[in-house]
């Protein structure tokens, strides 16, 4: 069963894959976007307010974690417009794994937020920031960057599949930007009113972003932030991840 599963979710995986060979610019645009935010923030409206050390330094970091977080519209389109056009019915017609639809599209998100991450890095050194801590810490920044990311990309599906309809996206995807505005990304907590600033550091973007900068050996970094940035994910994959397959599982009943 799990050989099977396995299977048709590679094969919902490779057709996400085909989209892109007929759709690149999408794909262009969702690797271009964050690179103009990173450019944008750190040489026309980045201030540093309240960071220590080089702005780029504390900037790079925070910006591939925004990075992880936004860029769901496009999956979550995808979710709506294959349920609206039927697509995902024609497949839960078909004797395949539940939820491979899904895992399809998420292994290829996963795979496009890899690239975009790859992108802002390279970028990054190109604008003057450098990664410290060696190459151990360097995997272990890039791992929790890409944990959070699969933990907001379920959170996207579940969201598709709840609006239902592609023109609610929009109004969805509203609802993700407070998640990186309102945190550490631009901005160190301790400029900001104590109330804001609060709600700041338990925004689980700036929990990542912290830990990055730690693991980068970055201006804004603390150490024991790793735990939380682990923990943050895992919990809301815990309550998304079936919440999606659930909700999925109950589509035209």
């Amino acid at each position: 069963m799990t050989a099977h599963a396995l299977t048709d979710s590679w094969t919902m995986t490779r057709r996400e894959l085909a989209h892109w060979a007929r759709q690149p610019v999408q794909v262009l645009v969702g690797l271009v976007f964050p690179v103009m935010l990173l450019l944008m923030f750190g040489h026309l409206v980045g201030g540093g307010r309240g960071v220590d050390g080089d702005y780029v330094d504390y900037l790079v970091p925070g910006m591939l974690a925004l990075t992880m977080a936004f860029g769901l519209e496009g999956t979550m389109l995808a979710v709506t417009q294959d349920l609206n056009k039927g697509v995902i019915d024609r497949f839960r017609s078909l004797p395949m794994a539940n939820g491979a639809v899904l895992v399809g599209r998420s292994a290829a998100d996963m795979l496009q937020s890899a690239l975009a991450l790859a992108a802002m890095i390279a970028v990054g050194y190109a604008i003057g920031w450098r990664a410290g801590g060696g190459l151990g810490a360097f995997l272990g920044a890039v791992g929790l960057l890409l944990l959070f990311r699969f933990a907001m990309l379920w959170i996207g599906i579940h969201l598709a599949l709840v609006a239902g309809r592609p023109e609610l996206v929009q109004a969805v995807q509203i609802l993700i930007w407070p998640v990186g505005f309102l945190s550490n990304a631009f901005a160190a907590p301790e400029s900001m009113p104590d109330w804001l600033g609060t709600a700041v550091q338990w925004n689980p973007m700036s929990q990542t972003a912290t830990a990055v900068r730690d693991l980068f050996a970055g201006p804004g970094g603390e150490s024991g932030h790793v735990w939380a940035a682990v923990a943050w994910p895992l919990v809301l994959l815990a309550v998304f991840f079936p919440l999606a397959v659930r909700r999925f599982a109950r589509l035209s009943r």
